[in-house]
């Protein structure tokens, strides 16, 4: 015999069991997406995206932040694409970080205006210029490249805004080359050792693999950038400095390069809401040594470093709010 109460009964339990779902399907539907600007595949900013990233997707169930990582063109890329709004964070060289905060620096930088509502989230790896030069070129210094064919970077990238910082500091412009090739980093090796360009410049972490695929290919120097022009841009300006690639590092090269260079860093904006990107934050730093692992230009970070140097735009609240709560601020 049909009951009405059994019947009652069940409808609330159905009703009860379809708000359970529904519930779950809001709290997934809830979940914060970000997406990560790097770099070229064959750099350090595309694994140091997909580092954070998977970090913070280990933990996506119990904060509801999830990440992606989207090869780009770069620093200025980035940044430019994080202040229209079409990237929530990215990596940046900390010149470029400069210059967008300030509205220096580049035309495009100028011409917009102070980027003041860029973040800086803190700095990774350091950046020296490599130059990689092939080894029957006869280029030992930076000032033999006149009348060279150069891959100057891609364009819109750091690399390539850094290249024509540096080489007009020189006295120098591109029409002094005899090519200023602007090839995606990935294709320079391939280009180097076939005798289409003599040299290629950009700025890495080290090690890196695309400097050793060349190293390992043909024979290549590493040659030296350092002099009049570079001491006066680390005098000058607070996000460069001079650095050193070992020697030993790539075949062929057993003695240290002098060279000058930048820090990595990762950049977000006021737009990015503080509890995701305290929630980043918290997946890199609470599992510090695993990030660490995750690629070879990470071994020597330290956490200190990481919250101080190369950063010249304001911390993002969300970051802010996880360094204090450490102490570190």
């Amino acid at each position: 015999m049909f009951s009405t109460k059994s019947f009652g009964a069940g409808l609330a339990a159905t009703i009860f069991t379809l708000s359970g779902a529904i519930g779950s399907l809001t709290a997934s539907a809830a979940d914060t997406f970000v997406t990560i600007g790097t770099g070229g595949i064959t750099g350090v900013y595309y694994p140091t995206g997909g580092a954070i990233c998977r970090l913070v997707n280990k933990g996506r169930k119990e904060h509801g932040v999830r990440c992606s990582v989207e090869s780009t063109g770069g620093s200025v890329y980035n940044i430019n694409t994080i202040r229209a709004g079409e990237l929530d964070l990215g990596v940046a060289q900390s010149d470029w970080q400069y210059h967008a905060y300030n509205g220096t620096g580049k035309e495009a930088f100028i011409k917009a205006g102070p980027f003041e509502d860029l973040r800086a989230v803190f700095s990774v790896h350091a950046e020296p210029v490599s130059l990689v030069a092939r080894a029957d070129s006869g280029i030992k210094h930076i000032s033999d490249l006149v009348g060279k064919r150069v891959n100057i970077g891609n364009a819109g990238s750091g690399t390539e805004a850094t290249w024509n910082v540096l080489w007009g500091a020189m006295g120098h412009t591109n029409d002094d080359l005899k090519l200023a090739a602007q090839m995606k980093s990935s294709e320079t090796p391939g280009a180097l050792c076939d005798n289409k360009i003599d040299a290629f410049f950009w700025l890495v972490g080290n090690p890196s693999a695309l400097n050793k695929e060349a190293a390992t290919t043909c024979d290549v120097v590493f040659v030296e950038v350092n002099g009049e022009a570079v001491d006066q841009l680390v005098a000058d300006n607070a996000f460069y400095r001079t650095a050193t690639i070992p020697g030993g590092m790539y075949r062929g090269n057993d003695d240290d390069t002098p060279t000058f260079g930048v820090g990595a860093t990762f950049v977000s904006s006021t737009a990015v809401e503080e509890n995701v990107v305290y929630q980043i934050v918290k997946a890199v730093f609470d599992n510090f040594d695993d990030f660490k692992k995750l690629h070879p230009a990470f071994a020597h970070l330290k956490e200190s470093e990481m919250i101080s140097d190369a950063l010249s735009a304001p911390l993002h609240d969300g970051a802010a709010k996880y360094y204090k709560e450490r102490g570190w601020l």
